[in-house]
């Protein structure tokens, strides 16, 4: 009996190895849950600079531009935000081009590294000259050479504070979370473009093509398909009004998705003030919303902003032009500025 009750009780040591073994069996198996989980999810949402591991992770940064005086101007600055980041440590940027759908050359050919493209048949914009973006990247691709393996899809107005990583993983390519770009809330309309037998709705990103940092050869599949998508839902008046000046967005984000290609979403891959009032870890400043002050210096949104810009012969020598305008019906006056003078400083 007493031989038996010795040998019914564990001891100490015993138990405690058996807790840490349980314990570290029940970590390793959540961990490789959570990491099926994770490699099996369509999007991915990162926060913090990451580089793709690539061995030949440089990107090409293009944008596309016309030959009007303000997109020259943009492209003038965002150039010269880019020679000055290119070769910090931690970049992966590649050469640059500005992809010039005017169709004929300009007077900024010989200042940045530009391909020149063709618009669009005349009136097949029907004067939403985004359209000419997914057209004058399909020219691109196919006449240009192109080194890198990788392409960022940039804007003019976009400026670069920081050297940028490949944030693509593969070909899995990095966009950025646009809050205005909701699919789910357009379904009836998306449907038109992205059938049931697709996927779910829920399956197109909320993104645009910019800012894209995705495969060579993966654009080269979508971007036909961007062009068709886009000239179909100009050509639907209900997708039209749905979708307004964001039009050629959407039509990218199902294009992706038609292709089966979902994108790691980073919010730190750009900021648009005024909604975000801090550089912080993000890359790129996008200026496409104007900037108000009021007499007590709170900045806000103002859908009709005046700015009066002029440059010199070098853009890092802006001259900028202060407009002060009145409210109608208040006491409040609008303070219109530009960034670019404190940043070029």
């Amino acid at each position: 009996m007493i031989v038996r009750k010795h040998m019914g009780r564990a001891s100490p040591i015993l138990l405690l190895l058996l807790a840490f073994g349980f314990f570290f069996a029940t970590y390793n198996l959540l961990t490789m849950i959570i990491h099926n989980k994770a490699s099996n999810l369509g999007s991915w949402v990162v926060d913090g600079v990451k580089r793709s591991g690539e061995l030949n992770s440089k990107f090409h940064v293009a944008l596309t531009a016309t030959d009007a005086p303000y997109s020259q101007w943009q492209c003038r600055i965002m150039y010269y935000w880019y020679k000055k980041v290119k070769d910090m440590p931690g970049s992966d940027m590649g050469k640059f081009t500005r992809i010039l759908h005017s169709g004929i050359p300009d007077k900024l050919m010989e200042e940045i590294p530009t391909f020149v493209v063709d618009p669009l048949p005349e009136g097949l914009d029907r004067g939403y000259v985004v359209l000419n973006r997914p057209w004058a990247f399909v020219q691109w691709l196919e006449k240009a050479t192109i080194e890198e393996e990788y392409i960022l899809m940039a804007e003019p107005d976009h400026i670069f504070v920081k050297p940028l990583p490949n944030l693509a993983h593969g070909i899995k390519p990095a966009g950025f979370p646009f809050f205005y770009i909701k699919p789910a809330e357009h379904e009836k309309v998306i449907r038109k473009f992205y059938p049931k037998e697709s996927g779910p709705v829920t399956d197109i990103d909320p993104i645009g093509n910019s800012p894209v940092i995705i495969k060579k050869s993966l654009l080269e599949e979508i971007a036909p398909t961007w062009v068709n998508v886009s000239l179909r839902m100009k050509d639907d008046p209900e997708t039209d009004k749905a979708f307004g000046w964001v039009l050629e967005m959407y039509a990218y984000a199902v294009a992706s998705a038609l292709h089966g290609v979902q994108h790691i979403l980073r919010k730190d891959f750009m900021l648009q003030p005024p909604w975000d009032l801090e550089v912080g870890e993000n890359i790129i400043i996008h200026y496409t919303y104007g900037c108000d002050y009021n007499l007590k210096v709170n900045m806000h949104l103002s859908l009709s902003l005046s700015v009066c810009v002029a440059y010199h012969r070098r853009p890092d020598c802006l001259t900028v032009i202060v407009s002060v305008t009145p409210c109608r019906g208040s006491r409040t006056y609008y303070l219109s500025i530009f960034y670019t003078k404190v940043l070029f400083t």
